[in-house]
């Protein structure tokens, strides 16, 4: 599915999000708090968008993605690539001082199998981001976003997607989704401390930190 979508993958979330999907980029980079020379996963990372955000720091990150469609369509960042399972990733124990994952969670068939391996990977005192589509905070604004979730989405995925089937599956995922209280919990029994969440937009997107 997301080697079908890889073409414009792109420029439909960014039409899709309102052009928010660069500023949840920077505010995941931000939550991390890289410093220069640090080894960082990038995983979900798709095309390499967040990837690249994620090197302005300084650090050397890796873009690892399931989707080699995806890869091929960003081949031409210059961030280092890597096709991998989430659940089995190519990498030794305690190699990454951060790790990320944006919008790819709820994509990870088992994705309590991979925190858990995200954790193999990262240092003791690693740390965590996962930034995902999450459960608006007010109600009228929550009950205006699933209308749109539902409805909308996928109308405007038919204009600009080179798969637009693949969005209803991404609005359904988005609405089965834990909210934040439930993911926090997830992290924290998937081997991860010190948890905390910062709603972005209203609660529409949600960073979750953690510690190794």
């Amino acid at each position: 599915m997301f080697d079908g979508v890889a073409k414009r993958y792109d420029l439909t979330n960014t039409v899709l999000s309102f052009g928010q999907d660069r500023g949840w980029r920077k505010a995941t980079r931000e939550a991390l708090d890289l410093q220069p020379g640090e080894k960082v996963l990038d995983l979900a990372a798709g095309t390499g968008v967040s990837t690249v955000e994620l090197s302005r720091s300084g650090a050397w990150c890796v873009a690892t993605d399931f989707s080699q469609g995806m890869l091929k369509a960003g081949v031409s960042r210059r961030v280092p690539m890597v096709a991998g399972d989430a659940m089995h990733l190519p990498y030794a124990d305690a190699v990454f001082d951060a790790a990320t994952i944006s919008f790819g969670l709820r994509n990870v068939s088992d994705f309590r199998a991979g925190l858990r391996e995200i954790a193999r990977v990262t240092k003791p005192g690693g740390r965590l981001v996962v930034c995902e589509f999450s459960t608006p905070v007010l109600a009228p604004f929550r009950t205006v976003y699933m209308e749109y979730l539902m409805k909308a989405l996928p109308r405007v995925a038919r204009a600009v997607s080179s798969n637009p089937d693949a969005y209803v599956y991404l609005a359904e995922s988005i609405r089965a989704w834990p909210t934040q209280e439930e993911l926090a919990r997830t992290i924290a029994e998937a081997g991860w401390s010190g948890v905390q969440w910062q709603n972005l937009t209203g609660g529409v997107v949600a960073l979750h930190r953690a510690t190794r």
